[in-house]
């Protein structure tokens, strides 16, 4: 059966609008008046320091990245991936719409009109019917964050990379006024957000995903080749966060769509998408691709577990309730963001 496609239909509903309308202008209020009332969370947190580091190891991972993807097209069977990847991220520059952060290579690629593409997954009836909603970090969702805590929803959101813990929970309550805007980016997310571990009892009504390359026709998707979004899908479902009928949404371009990723080469983990928003267009993929279970050891090489404390964490204690040894992946080229953490805590 074909996918269902729905013309993107102009603004939200006037309850949502409005909304989200009266935080922004709370927003610019208390922005004004100095923001007196965030000054204690933000007291012992350095923003700056915290951002500098991020776009650092970012920097160092978009080159490893890089550097595999080259060697990847002369060995790796999964270079057809990087082939589809490079196409989408020429294509958006060469048509105008890619836009900041550059390079869009080895990123999840911001777009012109991804707010528009967010205010269609607003007003999908699943979005709005949920009350925690998991976010990917990535710039082309930043309005999907912002339109969650407007609408007084949870965010969960993973922390960069997963490098210095698991998820933090947003709590549109616990946000002073003015400073929703902030807590949608990376620097704000880890400002006001609560780190949550292995053990916290939630439940994710909803899963918004960054792709690179999605196959309207089948739900197969391509994210920029770090397989975080696995990681952190697998991890929620040994949580028992979610389960199969979770919904997963994605947001991009018109130009991100393709017909050409082959369901057959696809991992055991790759995660498909149920719907698709774009600025022009709402698909519902009616994906038949299974959704992972969980994390898939046999996957993971021993390099990708030593970069993820967590990761390590929920090995060992599977290890130790079953009284098994879980299998690992096989070995690959440890990224310098893994190399360089190594080195100075041996200073």
């Amino acid at each position: 059966m074909p996918p269902l496609v729905f013309p993107a239909v102009p603004p939200l509903p006037l309850c949502l609008a409005a909304r989200a309308s009266r935080r922004a202008r709370l927003a610019v209020a208390s922005a004004a008046a100095g923001g007196s009332s965030s000054s204690s969370a933000s007291a012992s947190f350095d923003a700056a320091a915290f951002e500098a580091e991020r776009l650092r190891l970012d920097a160092a991972a978009r080159d490893a990245m890089a550097s595999g993807a080259a060697t990847a097209a002369e060995a790796d069977p999964r270079a057809w991936k990087w082939a589809i990847r490079k196409r989408v991220w020429d294509t958006l520059e060469v048509e105008g719409v890619a836009r900041d952060p550059r390079p869009i290579h080895h990123r999840i690629p911001n777009f012109d009109g991804a707010p528009a593409a967010a205010d269609a997954l607003g007003r999908l009836e699943v979005f709005q019917n949920s009350q925690c909603v998991k976010v990917n970090p990535d710039s082309p969702q930043k309005q999907v964050r912002f339109l969650t805590l407007s609408g007084d929803k949870k965010l969960l959101t993973p922390q960069p990379r997963l490098r210095t813990g698991f998820f933090s929970v947003l709590d549109s309550q616990m946000i002073p006024i003015g400073c929703i805007p902030e807590a949608c980016t990376s620097v704000g997310a880890a400002k006001y957000g609560k780190p949550i571990g292995l053990d916290e009892r939630i439940k994710v009504d909803l899963i918004v995903i960054g792709s690179v390359a999605v196959d309207p026709s089948t739900g197969a998707r391509l994210g920029k080749g770090e397989g975080f979004a696995e990681l952190e899908y697998g991890m929620l479902r040994y949580m028992g966060a979610i389960d199969d009928s979770t919904m997963i949404v994605t947001t991009v371009h018109d130009k991100q769509l393709v017909d050409d990723i082959p369901v057959e080469k696809l991992l055991i983990h790759d995660v498909p998408v149920d719907i698709i928003c774009t600025p022009t267009q709402v698909i519902f993929t009616k994906t038949k691709i299974p959704k992972p279970q969980g994390i898939y050891w046999e996957k993971l090489s021993p390099e990708k577990l030593g970069q993820i404390r967590i990761l390590r964490e929920l090995k060992k204690r599977i290890e130790q309730e079953t009284g098994t040894i879980l299998p690992s992946g096989p070995s690959e080229k440890l990224p310098p963001t893994a190399q360089r953490t190594r080195r100075r805590r041996r200073r």
